[in-house]
């Protein structure tokens, strides 16, 4: 996959929305403004998900393309390379675990206002 394609993949989900907090070349995406995605613009080349801790440290065993994420906390955080060992299914199967695990930690309010989302 590529840069723009993981994007628009990202902004597919359900509420989500893109911003940079960071500077002019972090895009995050987030699902009822919680990041589950960042994309370093400047590079290109890699995405950084939030993952449930034990399967991020498999993933990190498994794949040579996914590393604890830079700045992160590589508990939670992912790296997934785009030019890697990982393929697009796989990639949008990860992107989905993230924005998952997201709306997994909603509060009850929160929930009750992403579901009333179209």
């Amino acid at each position: 996959m590529n840069v723009e394609t993981v994007r628009e993949y990202c902004l597919s989900k359900k509420g989500a929305t893109e911003s940079f907090p960071f500077d002019d070349v972090s895009l995050v995406i987030k699902v009822m403004n919680k990041m589950f995605a960042l994309i370093d613009l400047e590079e290109a080349n890699h995405i950084a998900l939030k993952c449930d801790p034990e399967k991020a440290i498999e993933l990190r065993e498994h794949y040579s393309g996914i590393e604890g994420a830079y700045h992160f906390n590589k508990k939670y955080w992912n790296s997934v390379r785009f030019d890697s060992d990982v393929d697009d299914k796989f990639m949008k199967e990860l992107i989905d675990h993230s924005y998952d695990e997201v709306i997994k930690k909603f509060t009850k309010k929160l929930r009750a206002e992403y579901d009333a989302l179209p």
